[in-house]
Order: structure tokens, then sequence, then C-alpha cells
């Protein structure tokens, strides 16, 4: 059986970055590298913290990527370097390389690894809701793989590293989906995905023409694995699927996503967004309703359902975490609906999606901030038929829709009403703002 992904043969005479990638690994380590391997960074289109509770997701992988060169030996030791100065003095990044590799080790009960010296290279915006993070997991995972020469049909190979990477992102504290490892090895140039879980499965989804996607930075970063934020909206949507479990008469204990409660009533999510209106209240739920409601105790509620960091929450807002996960699944469907059948306003109808999508993350989830809503009001006023925040929130990215035609002007309007006027800002925006296409998966490379 052959090592996939394929092998692309690649020029470096014509690649610049390749080319300097490999002087730098000679550089540091006085040999040249093996080969190369490539893991996008991602935009969420549309679906917005919602695969952790089971739903389908639309994202496309960009251009932008995490690009590693790899020699192996027979020394059993890992060493890493970062073409970024930055990281020389912050070796935390090391953790979530190492995460990748561990996570294929366990997967296929590998007792030992072979040696690997690599040096990484990357141009995703950190901490900018692009998925930088999960990219590099996901190109530690690849790089595991091939230096440990193990081989498995292509879409065999894909699925496993997209779930093996989902899973190992754990070690480091984040409780996430498996939306930005698995677009990360299952995108293909020139098309969307519907990501959809249990089993994992990508369908390719055609973006109208005439409509260009556009990445804008709100210059806020926010590592999720160093807060609390991103685990407790995945708690908070934990307690809701048991409260509303509870009240339907379901054994709670066992059901942890809303995704898995809508299954086990076999109903719409019309009807799932009426059971949270009649079940749950606006009002903050205290540590004390939650355990009278479910019968359980203060110490099993810290051990069996809160999480590491979230062991000092007092309050639960149930309600606006459900209603907003129930509305965004709807909308992934929608869009894909009218993507599917291309009508003559579908940016229209689009660029709609997008901008409830925002309210509700902003309104419901809390997971904006106030320079993304900024940024998204800016882009809605330079063109865009939709704007929205994109990744977990709290600081990152917008992504907006605007017609082809449009394009000039909007990216001046926003660069000139964003940009210009904060110096920070001002020296970050030629990789804060940019036009993305639908970009290819992680794959392998090897110098002709």
């Amino acid at each position: 059986m052959a090592t996939v992904p394929t092998k692309i043969k690649v020029q470096l005479s014509g690649n610049e970055r390749l080319q300097k990638l490999k002087d730098a690994f000679h550089g540091k380590y006085g040999q040249m590298p093996l080969f190369y391997a490539c893991a996008p960074g991602r935009v969420n289109l549309i679906g917005e913290h919602i695969d952790y509770c089971g739903y389908a997701v639309l994202p496309m992988a960009i251009e932008q990527n995490i690009l590693a060169a790899v020699s192996v030996s027979d020394s059993k030791t890992i060493q890493l370097a970062n073409t970024d100065p930055k990281y020389k003095e912050n070796p935390q990044w090391h953790y979530y390389f190492l995460c990748g590799v561990r996570g294929i080790q366990e997967h296929l009960s590998l007792s030992s690894l072979t040696g690997m010296c690599c040096v990484v290279d990357g141009t995703i915006p950190a901490s900018s809701g692009l998925s930088s993070s999960s990219a590099l997991v996901c190109c530690a995972g690849l790089v595991t793989m091939e230096a440990n020469k193990k081989s498995l049909s292509k879409v065999v190979l894909n699925v496993t590293l997209a779930e093996t990477c989902a899973k190992c992102e754990r070690y480091i504290g984040t409780e996430g989906g498996g939306m930005d490892q698995s677009i990360s090895f299952l995108a293909e140039e020139g098309t969307a995905k519907l990501i959809e879980f249990n089993p994992l499965r990508a369908t390719d989804v055609r973006l109208p023409d005439g409509a260009v996607f556009v990445i804008a930075n709100c210059c806020v970063e926010m590592n999720k694995a160093a807060s609390s934020h991103f685990n407790m909206r995945v708690v908070e949507c934990r307690i809701a699927t048991k409260m509303l479990a509870k009240a339907r008469g379901l054994d709670w204990s066992r059901l942890l996503k809303l995704g898995d409660l809508q299954k086990e009533l076999q109903v719409s999510l019309k009807q799932m967004l009426e059971l949270v209106e009649e079940v749950l209240h606006p009002e903050p739920y205290s540590r004390d309703e939650i355990c009278k409601t479910l019968g359980i105790s203060n110490e099993q509620l810290c051990e069996n359902i809160l999480s590491a960091n979230t062991q000092h929450a007092t309050d639960f807002k149930l309600y606006q975490r459900a209603k907003h996960v129930y509305g965004e699944a709807a909308r992934v469907l929608q869009f894909k609906a009218v993507c599917d059948s291309s009508p003559a306003n579908a940016i229209a109808q689009l660029g709609d999606l997008m901008n409830r999508s925002h309210e509700s993350c902003r309104d419901l989830y809390e997971c904006s901030c106030p320079e993304l809503d900024q940024l998204v009001d800016i882009c809605l006023q330079a063109g865009a038929v939709g704007s929205r925040l994109t990744g977990a929130g709290w600081g990152g990215c917008t992504v907006s829709m605007v017609p082809g035609d449009r394009i000039d002007s909007f990216l001046q309007t926003v660069r000139e009403r964003y940009y210009v006027p904060d110096a920070r800002r001002s020296a970050l925006e030629k990789q804060s703002l940019f036009v993305t296409r639908p970009g290819g998966g992680a794959a392998i490379f090897i110098e002709e």
C-alpha cells in the first residue's frame, strides 16, 4: 500500500518560501530536509461554536499555512526550531506540535518514534481565529505519520488524521469539536466543505460566482487554550443538554451534546428551539439550581460535568447558549441549501445568514468583543453583504462576503477606517486584511 497523501514533487527554485525554509533547516542542523509537510489554516464561513455540540459546520481552507521541513534519524529524539525569531524565547508552541506527535503515537500504538529534526514556518496570524494552533497540530501529525513510514488509504488516512488530531488537542486543555482539524485534512482547492461528524464526512459546497470572501483581523489576540472562555461555553452547552433531557424524562446522565439530544428526541431544530423557550429561563443558572434540578451534589457537578478550568464558575447562561447552537445549526443548513440551489439573490441570502450568525454570536453566545463588532460594522458599511466573526471569537478575525465589483473600494474603506487610524493596527495591516479563496488540504512535499 502506498504512503499517502500522495507526495507532491516541487522545484524549490520556483518557491521562495520553501527555499528559505530549506536554507534555514541547513543552517540549523547542517543537513538537508528529507521532506516537507504543510497544513492549512481555515476560515469558518458559518457555524460557530457548534461542532463540539455535534452539528455540521461550513469552513474552507485558506492559502496561509504551517509548513515544516523534516529529516529523520535513529536518535529517537525530536528537535524543533521555528523560523520566526519571536518563538525562540517562547517554547509554548512546542506543546501544540508535540500534541500531534503524541496523538499519532497513541493512535498507532507506536512503542517508540523515529527521531526527527524539524524547522517550522507559519504564515497564519497567531491567535487570529484562523486555526494556526490546530494547523500546527495537524502538520505535526502528518509529519509523524510520514517520518515513521505509516501508510493508509487516502480516505482512511485523512479521516484518521483529522479525528486523531482533534482528540489530541485536548492534551493542552481545549475541548474543541473537530472542525479545524477536519478541514485541514479534507479540504480541496476551489470548494468550501460541509463538515459533518459521527461519522466524519465532508461534502463539497460550491460558493456563488460573483462573491469574494475577505478576512480582516481585528488585531485582538485570543488564545483559547490559555483562558476559560472557550471551555466555559462547552460546559454551558453540556449542562443545557442535561437540563433539557431531564425535562423530557430522558436519561440525562449519558447525554453530553445538544446535537445528541435532538437525535434522541427525533425532532426538528425548530422544535428544539421551542423546547429551549419552554424549559430554560433567560436568567443565569446558579450551581445550586443546576444541582437541585439534576439531583446531584456540587461535588458531582465539579467532578463529572465541569472542566478543569471552569471549576470556579458560579453562573451559567444555558438558555442563551442553547438558543445560539440550535439557531446556528439551522443557519448552516440554510447556507448550504442556498449554495446548492443558487437562486438569483443567493449572495443577498447568504449575506443575511452571515449577519444573523454574528448577531447570535454577539448577543447569545457572547463570544465577540468591541473591536470585532466595530470591524463587522465597518465591513458592512464598506459594501459587504454579510460579515461575521470567525473562529472561537473574543478577538481574531471577521469574514465578509463582498460582491466582486466592490472589492477594491471595500478594501480601501476598511483600511482607512479600521487600520490607518491606529498605529499598531496599521503596522499589522498587510497580514490582517486579505482576499481568500478555498485552498487545498494538508500535504507532503518532496524536492524534485
